[in-house]
């Protein structure tokens, strides 16, 4: 039988991303929305301590075992701005068009050779709230911050970010590449290893 988990996000993208990774390694995986449990505020200075602080959260409502992942887009030349705002880093109301505007805005005077950047996804697996020895997995991707929005896949910051092994952005892969080459890819095969050894 398949072991039930809560992922601690509300963000329907996420989950699509992940529950078949974790549905492959035996896991029947439950969002935390649909038990009604909302977010809690993320206090953290790092993607680990955020990733830590919903998986307690979302274990500690639901009494189930938790995966989270904090996540985010960093940008060198914006001093790793927007980072773990990612989210709302267009303000509190913000959505995927207004941050992917303000990115834009705020690197118009940035040239091609300077708009580097990363996605970086950490994912955290508690057995329960107080579990001492949480399973913490990192992945990364590289790549540029295009000038403008290229393609209707993904979310968040998929069409502006410029993967040169791919030469497109992640909003013109289909979701399967995405799915095998995408930071939280990297973060969830990591997490796979882990757990299977």
């Amino acid at each position: 039988m398949k072991q039930k988990i809560v992922l601690a996000t509300g963000n329907q993208g996420k989950v699509k991303e992940m529950s078949d990774v974790l549905a492959n390694l035996g896991f029947e995986v439950i969002a935390q929305s649909d038990l009604g449990i909302n977010s809690p505020e993320e206090t953290g200075l790092t993607f680990v301590e955020n990733a830590l602080l919903k998986a307690r959260y979302a274990s500690e409502k639901s009494g189930l075992p938790a995966i989270a992942d904090d996540s985010g887009l960093v940008v060198y030349a914006l001093n790793g701005a927007p980072g773990l705002y990612s989210a709302r880093y267009a303000g509190e109301d913000s959505n995927d068009e207004k941050n992917c505007k303000k990115l834009l805005t705020e690197l118009s005077h940035v040239t091609k050779e300077n708009r580097q950047a990363k996605f970086v996804s950490c994912i955290v697996y508690l057995k329960h709230p107080n579990d001492p020895s949480p399973i913490i997995a990192e992945g990364e991707c590289h790549g540029l911050i295009g000038f403008e929005e290229k393609g209707k896949n993904g979310f968040g910051y998929d069409s502006l970010f410029f993967s040169p092994e791919k030469n497109c952005t992640f909003g013109e892969l289909d979701t399967i590449e995405k799915k095998r080459i995408s930071h939280r890819a990297r973060a969830l095969n990591i997490l796979k290893n882990k757990l299977e050894n």
